[in-house]
């Protein structure tokens, strides 16, 4: 990745110019930006693996890792590199206890020694805080809120987490996040099913999304008007052979890939379909409430990210209605990995902006 950018370092011939290293390491991959410290200017980018501290095995971490830096600062430039940053998810700087923070540290530094990155600063972080720090202006007080796969919120004091709200993981937590919609979605899909809840084109889209036969699902496969509350032919036989052929594959998946039925809600709710506006309504709700939990002053910065809440998320517009009678309004940022970079350039000694 960055291939113009990083033969653009490699071909600038100024051996006097130091430069930084931003790392996002995130539970589906990483990202690394190299940026100059004069300026801050962007001059190369790479990827690698997921970068979880505490999922991920130290020496696949490693690898990770390595190859993101790698592909951002090309081999003739390593040697000006002075300072590096990462925040990286299952890990948080608050303490050098911390068993993820353990893991990171030691798999960075091995990643710097193999590709000869000379020892510097490093600092660490949560993904949560990078993302915090990519804000305009780096602050350092606030709220964070991640709304993706998961869903939590934390009060930021001296860009460190002080507090944290949920974030609790599948089994007992992460309300309103994608996780939590798929799931409302499969729930929906089966009481309609046994006949507990109301019609909802989501039994189709959630049969299909896990392999139901056609003949299983609600009127055969065809579509039907939910919006003026049709309920399609389903036969008990044909409900009872739907949860036979439903339980079983959500039930031997992962958890936590009911994300991945998220968009479905999402496209149901654009149909108007009432149960799935009712399940991204009250997927706002709980962010609220997460929210609301750290007590929020007036005014103070609330930074955003995840997908969710992105500038075509599904839940950006409820949610800021909702966030508005607390007086916070909602900036959000791709990533941590801007975050990460004004804080190596911090760890250095240089201007942050």
């Amino acid at each position: 990745m960055g291939n113009d950018l990083n033969q653009n370092l490699a071909d600038s011939g100024d051996a006097r110019h130091d430069l930084v290293v931003g790392l996002d390491a995130g539970g589906t991959r990483t990202r690394a930006m190299c940026v100059s410290v004069a300026d801050g200017r962007l001059l190369g980018e790479g990827s690698g693996g997921p970068g979880n501290a505490l999922t991920v095995p130290e020496p696949q971490l490693t690898d990770h890792l390595a190859e993101a830096i790698a592909a951002a600062v090309p081999e003739s430039a390593r040697d000006r590199v002075v300072a590096v940053a990462g925040g990286f998810a299952g890990a948080t700087g608050a303490s050098a206890d911390d068993p993820g923070y353990v893991h990171a540290r030691s798999a960075l530094t091995e990643a710097l020694r193999r590709l000869g990155i000379p020892p510097g600063p490093v600092a660490l972080c949560s993904d949560i805080e990078a993302a915090f720090a990519s804000a305009p202006g780096t602050p350092t007080d606030g709220l964070a809120l991640v709304a993706g796969t998961g869903a939590v919120a934390v009060r930021i004091a001296g860009r460190r987490a002080t507090t944290t709200v949920d974030g609790d993981g599948w089994l007992l937590g992460d309300d309103g996040s994608g996780f939590w919609i798929g799931r409302g979605a499969v729930r929906a899909a089966l009481r309609m099913a046994d006949g507990r809840g109301a019609s909802t084109g989501l039994a189709v889209s959630v049969g299909r999304a896990f392999g139901v036969p056609e003949e299983a699902l609600p009127g055969g496969g065809s579509s039907y008007d939910v919006e003026r509350g049709g309920r399609p032919d389903w036969s008990l036989t044909r409900r009872e052979d739907y949860r036979r052929h439903l339980l079983p594959v959500v039930m031997t998946d992962p958890p936590i890939r009911l994300a991945r039925l998220a968009p479905l809600v999402v496209e149901a709710a654009r149909q108007k379909d009432t149960v799935a506006l009712g399940i991204l309504d009250e997927a706002a709700d709980q962010l609220t409430a997460t929210v609301r939990a750290l007590a929020p002053r007036a005014g103070e910065p609330l930074v955003a990210t995840g997908g969710l809440l992105g500038p075509d998320g599904p839940l950006t517009e409820p949610l800021t209605i909702r966030l508005r009678a607390l007086g916070l309004t909602l900036d959000w940022v791709a990533d941590g990995c801007r975050g990460a970079v004004a804080l190596a350039r911090l760890a250095y000694g240089g201007d942050n902006r």
